[in-house]
């Protein structure tokens, strides 16, 4: 008969099991043996991958305690094959399952062009409308003195207005200085065209060709790059290889969120 032989390992000295937590596309972890954090965005083959805020990708084993979620031990499964309902929305933030639209706040967002507004819509549309923050479009940089006159920005009420090319000295430049104030905001990213804020490796291009000063800019691309000329046709193609906020540019994504919070932080 074998002895019985009792587990005299204190108890604080003891492993206790970690949580399992299905490894679900955007959940956000950190791998502890390395500080890599980032948001699970495929998980296959008893590994996990990774990708950070910057866009790096990394691999890891699946292994049992392996990783911290929000601080905590935990163990990361493979998601069941059954449907799930994403956790976050596309520009990151935390997705609310059943939450209705805000009635529209009296603040706005501008944005200068079409394309603009729609590459908005698709990434952050989810926020905007649970924050009832309605967008719309400027035709040029030309309409903004009228626009901020006629819109009275104040306390209740703030503008926002994102612009292409803002850059020190043009004319852009003084136009956005003299309508900005405490209750309008006016930023802009240093792209000539909106385009060139989605991530090129998203595109499968090895990035945005450099276009001749004086030739349209959107035209001079799809030379440059084979594309057809018919540049309504390529933008829907651009918007549709965006998923979420991974596939645009910090610049851009800064830009963004500082609208939002102009006008929804009191």
């Amino acid at each position: 008969m074998r002895a019985y032989s009792p587990d005299l390992t204190p108890p604080w000295k003891k492993t206790r099991p970690a949580p399992e937590v299905p490894a679900e596309p955007g959940l956000v972890v950190e791998e502890p043996g390395t500080g890599f954090c980032g948001a699970v965005i495929r998980c296959e083959a008893g590994t996990v991958t990774l990708e950070d805020r910057f866009g790096k990708h990394r691999v890891f084993p699946m292994e049992p305690r392996g990783f911290l979620l929000e601080g905590r031990v935990v163990t990361l499964v493979r998601p069941s094959s059954e449907p799930v309902r994403p956790s976050r929305t596309a520009s990151g933030s935390v997705a609310v399952p059943g939450a209705r639209a805000r009635v529209a706040r009296a603040g706005r967002i501008f944005v200068e062009g079409r394309h603009d507004a729609e590459l908005v819509e698709k990434v952050w549309g989810d926020d905007l409308r649970i924050e009832g923050v309605v967008v719309e479009y400027l035709e040029g940089v030309d309409d903004l003195p009228a626009i901020v006159e006629s819109f009275s920005p104040g306390p209740d009420a703030r503008l926002g207005v994102l612009v292409d090319h803002l850059v020190p000295g043009t004319k852009e430049w003084r136009i956005a200085e003299a309508v900005t104030s405490d209750h309008a905001l006016v930023v802009g990213h240093p792209y000539v065209d909106v385009w060139q804020a989605v991530k090129p490796a998203s595109l499968g291009i090895a990035a945005w060709p450099e276009v001749p000063r004086g030739q349209d800019w959107k035209t001079g691309v799809c030379r440059a790059l084979g594309w057809p000329e018919n540049t309504g046709a390529v933008w829907r193609a651009i918007l549709e290889r965006v998923g979420s906020y991974r596939d645009l540019e910090p610049e851009l994504l800064g830009c963004v969120e500082r609208l939002i919070d102009h006008v929804t932080v009191p």
